[in-house]
């Protein structure tokens, strides 16, 4: 059994954000270390996970998770090793997926873990491709968005975790076109040459509407949202009759402390009918062995391709998050922890 420390760092929530999180609502603390009880595991966490939607958490209100308790660690994906085990089918020197990330130690109970292969892939990967963000890009597009065969896609946010995936899963299984939306000109040009996306565009460059227009030409079928706003109402114009959308993630409101003006289209819908849907990807779990078949393939084959933002040292976890809610990551931002 490997010696457990007398202590670790963890990244506390102090303060509730008004706006833009700021530096002073939070505090990297060291917190004590403790052997596993029965039936539990004590893990030193490699890779934690930074997304969009723990910007929600931060505040206090009922949702589809609970908020982050002040003056409590923050959690959230991870991928770590076990360094002590008192429950059965765990053994020291195991990698495992669990959700006590932004913190160097975790000891939780053994079944709130999932044992992990890293000679399949690198542990991050089970963080973004092959994990949650992996398969929310699965289900939204083909549970939620019942995408079919030569449905033309438009993805917002599409240079991100789940937007990379979204495009290229479209494209792999008979899109007739794929369109993305990024905010850099490096990120387009990462969803052509990269990605395979048919056309992208820079949002920052100009009026959403008209360049979606531009990129499709023939309307859209399926629009897969991780922005909201203006982007929605963009997709909602150029929608097709009978056009499907995955409502994923409202990035741009997320600090917002005014209600968005956009969209002011929805009477749209009635005329196309067209469906719009939200969707959470614990709803999906049933997937799971599909998902994991089919991108594990098209993985091997090299027709999928994952990008990660990799940050280093938990004391960058926060500077790593607001990257995030900038945009400044490629693909999955994750936060690799020294040694």
């Amino acid at each position: 059994m490997t010696a457990v420390p007398a202590s670790g760092r963890a990244w506390h929530l102090v303060a509730r954000p008004q706006g833009w999180p700021e530096p002073g609502d939070v505090a990297l603390r060291e917190v004590p270390v403790s052997e596993p009880g029965e039936g539990r595991i004590l893990v030193r966490n490699l890779h934690f996970s930074v997304d969009p939607y723990m910007r929600g958490r931060m505040n206090d209100v009922k949702s589809y998770v609970p908020p982050f308790r002040l003056d409590e660690p923050m959690d959230g994906g991870a991928v770590g090793e076990v360094i002590a085990s008192r429950a059965e089918g765990f053994a020291v020197g195991d990698h495992v997926l669990h959700r006590l990330g932004w913190r160097e130690y975790a000891e939780l109970p053994a079944d709130g873990a999932t044992k992990v292969d890293p000679s399949l892939a690198p542990l991050s990967a089970y963080l973004g491709v092959l994990g949650m963000t992996g398969l929310t890009a699965y289900a939204g597009l083909f549970e939620t968005a019942s995408f079919k065969e030569g449905d033309a896609v438009f993805v917002s946010g599409a240079a991100g975790a789940v937007g990379s995936q979204v495009g290229q899963m479209a494209r792999i299984k008979g899109a007739s076109r794929v369109i993305g939306s990024a905010g850099s000109d490096e990120k387009v040009e990462r969803l052509l040459a990269e990605y395979g996306f048919d056309a992208a565009f820079n949002y920052k460059k100009g009026p959403v509407k008209e360049q979606l227009k531009q990129a499709a030409p023939d309307g859209i079928d399926v629009y897969f949202d991780n922005v909201g706003g203006e982007h929605l109402e963009a997709a909602i114009s150029s929608f097709n009759p009978h056009g499907r959308a995955t409502i994923c993630g409202m990035i741009a409101q997320y600090n917002a402390t005014e209600p968005p003006a956009a969209p002011r289209n929805l009477a749209m819908v009635i005329g196309k009918r067209l469906r719009l849907q939200g969707m959470l990807v614990g709803d999906h779990f049933a997937l799971q062995p599909q998902f994991v078949r089919d991108v594990s393939g098209w993985l091997a084959s090299g027709e999928l391709k994952y990008d990660e933002t990799s940050v280093r040292g938990i004391e960058n976890g926060f500077d790593a998050f607001l990257g995030v809610l900038r945009g400044e990551n490629t693909g999955k931002m994750i936060v690799t922890l020294e040694g």
